[in-house]
């Protein structure tokens, strides 16, 4: 008998340390996928097109300005739902084509709180403080954090969406410890 492969959904806030989260899954051999990174290539390509001729006012030198687009869409929900219509038919399709054939357990970095992949959930958990203190370390003003956490999903809904939770709240250290635990018990799943 031959069990379906694993696929999982990794998700959390912004700054809870979900992309950390995934890097350290990959250090560990498991097949990753960045969701967001998918998306840029997107906007580059298939949804270009349509994206800059709603939006002509954040194409720079042909290109889609991402930051642009996202000061737009990050204060208008109906521009954000209508930008995740144009992107996300697209960016799903890539993230399961890159998936398709392979046989091991794979996780796919989503910073969303969707379940148009309808695979379980691992959130990546932080306190709020927490993650305004991590952003503010990595440059990003304070008005633009509090936006971008109003746009998404309170910790309290991420954690209730969650199949399984990687807690995040201390170091680095306490966090990769976390992870080999995750990735015991993602290997026990696929078993």
């Amino acid at each position: 008998m031959t069990s379906a492969p694993a696929r999982w959904v990794l998700s959390g806030g912004i700054g809870s340390g979900k992309s950390t989260v995934r890097e350290m899954l990959e250090e560990r051999g498991l097949r990753t996928v960045d969701a967001d990174r998918v998306g840029h290539l997107v906007l580059e390509d298939e949804a270009k097109d349509q994206v800059s001729g709603r939006w002509p006012e954040v194409v720079v030198d042909g290109q889609i300005d991402r930051s642009r687009l996202a000061g737009i869409v990050f204060d208008d929900a109906a521009a954000r739902r209508e930008l995740e219509s144009m992107t996300h038919p697209h960016i799903f399709g890539r993230v399961v084509g890159l998936l398709d054939g392979y046989v091991g357990t794979a996780v796919v970095e989503m910073p969303l709180l969707t379940t148009i992949l309808d695979w379980p959930r691992i959130v990546v958990d932080a306190a709020d403080e927490t993650r305004v203190e991590r952003l503010l370390a990595r440059g990003m003003p304070l008005d633009d954090i509090e936006r971008r956490l109003a746009s998404q999903p309170d910790r309290g809904a991420w954690l209730a969406s969650a199949d399984l939770v990687v807690p995040n709240h201390g170091s680095r250290d306490e966090l990769r410890d976390a992870v080999g635990e995750l990735v015991l018990h993602l290997e026990k799943a696929a078993s």
